[in-house]
């Protein structure tokens, strides 16, 4: 008989105690990362992305049960559809602040079960209210409960950010992003396939066909996650972080950029079917535009590295401006081919912007650390406090960049109610866009400024 040979003495191992909680965790540590820690964390990066995933598949579901309630017998004004579509960006909205926190208080392995397991109330809700044909606000309460798949990016994001090295946090955080945000594109495309199925419409199957999903990543998340006792929370960080003008204004670029996506996301099949009476057809290709946008996302950071984080995001609103001008005069000559087109090209742009933001939050904070830290500075710690302060930007501009896909609907639904038309919101859209190109150049594009007032385009490049 053959016998395996022993593990040497001094190869790394990992320290576990009940549930599934790990000890020593030393992702910077090539030999520790080698042996036992990229498998870990591969593998828990897997079943976040299926949880995440998820959380964004139910998040979005509103935006296509709306324009199928009439239908299946519902019948609601365009504020109330606004309405419905408003709430769950909303909540997702708030609860992405205090579910980047829940991480070190429950635990990654316990968090990610518990809010996986959450998305089967509004499931639940969804299945209820369509078969029984529930008053309005039955429908905005369950909308409401949507809002808890909203949430879920900022703890995914959060508890991975733990799992890996510094060198390979880019790659496994690009993942967890565009696995969460390609659930937008997969809801548009197989809810109104599967409600289809049989003789009319079906709305409950929008509700139930994620339910075994979500019970099966809930077991997994259960069963095969881990939790780090490193995953600690950086108060002092993001406090930091607050109180600096940077944070703020690069909030701002993405409430430009991702609250556009998401706000578009949400709006695109009510547009559709409000906008161009007899091209209902056209509301399942919605999905197109959720999918560019999330395919889009890495390739505006590959650009960024290239070209300059500043000077692709300044282009890419000029691309913005154009796109939304091209549904302006789509909407005007009601021209079905130039709206669906403009509005293809607002996606592709919102993924890049979305990419090229993000990729200029660590620069600009590496040099706003390296600046107050002074000449004398250990360059390790300079680093490592910089990386602390970009991941707190990170967690406060992803959660006020979902507002914006709030305010993106708000323009639209008063927009729609009040006079008929959406030129009202696309000229305010368009106004916002250009408020963006001016803060860009000003911050970090101008040649003539002072370094204590902005960071140099020499950063902002990489």
């Amino acid at each position: 008989m053959t016998l395996a040979p022993e593990k040497p003495a001094d190869e790394p191992t990992l320290a576990r105690r009940r549930g599934r909680w790990i000890d020593n965790w030393e992702p910077e540590d090539p030999s520790f990362w080698n042996a036992v820690g990229r498998k870990v964390a591969w593998r828990n990066l897997g079943f976040s992305v299926l949880a995440e995933h998820l959380g964004f598949n139910v998040w979005i579901l509103m935006s296509i049960v709306v324009v199928n309630l009439g239908d299946a017998g519902v019948h609601f004004g365009v504020g109330q559809t606004f309405w419905l579509i408003i709430v769950p960006n909303l909540v997702g909205a708030l609860l992405r602040v205090p579910y980047t926190f829940a991480i070190p208080q429950f635990g990654g392995r316990v968090w990610t079960t518990i809010s996986a397991s959450l998305l089967l109330i509004p499931c639940a809700m969804l299945a209820v209210a369509v078969t029984t044909q529930a008053p309005f606000w039955f429908f905005l309460l369950t909308a409401a409960a949507m809002g808890f798949g909203g949430g879920n990016f900022s703890s995914s994001m959060s508890n991975i950010s733990f799992f890996f090295p510094e060198g390979k946090k880019g790659l496994a955080l690009g993942l967890n992003a565009a696995g969460g945000n390609l659930g937008v594109a997969v809801t548009q495309l197989l809810v109104p396939l599967v409600i289809s199925i049989g003789t009319g419409v079906n709305l409950a199957y929008a509700a139930l066909m994620w339910m075994p999903l979500i019970v099966v990543a809930s077991v997994c998340s259960w069963t095969l996650m881990d939790s780090l006792t490193s995953a600690k929370p950086d108060g002092s960080s993001y406090r930091t972080a607050l109180r600096n003008k940077h944070t703020w204004v690069m909030s701002l670029l993405y409430i430009g950029t991702f609250g556009s996506f998401i706000g578009f996301s949400f709006a695109f099949p009510s547009l559709i079917d409000l906008t161009f009476t007899g091209y209902g057809e056209f509301v399942g290709l919605a999905f197109l535009g959720a999918l560019i946008g999330s395919i889009t996302r890495p390739f505006g950071g590959w650009l960024a590295d290239r070209l300059g984080g500043a000077r692709i995001t300044q282009w890419n609103f000029a691309g913005l401006a154009v796109g939304t001008v091209g549904v302006m005069i789509s909407v005007a000559q009601e021209s079905f081919a130039l709206f669906f087109g403009s509005f293809i090209l607002l996606f592709v742009l919102t993924g890049i912007g979305n990419g090229s933001t993000y990729r200029m939050i660590p620069m600009i904070f590496a040099e706003e650390v390296r600046k107050n830290a002074g000449a004398g500075a250990d360059p390790d710690t300079v680093a490592k406090a910089a990386k602390r302060q970009a991941g707190a930007v990170v967690g406060v501009a992803g959660a006020l960049g979902a507002f914006g896909g709030v305010l993106v609907n708000l323009v639209f639904k008063f927009s729609l109610e009040g006079g008929g038309t959406l030129t009202p919101a696309l000229i305010a859209i368009l106004a916002c866009y250009g408020g963006c190109m001016a803060t860009t150049w000003w911050f970090y594009l101008r040649t003539s400024f002072a370094v204590d007032r902005a960071p140099s385009l020499a950063y902002a490049r990489v």
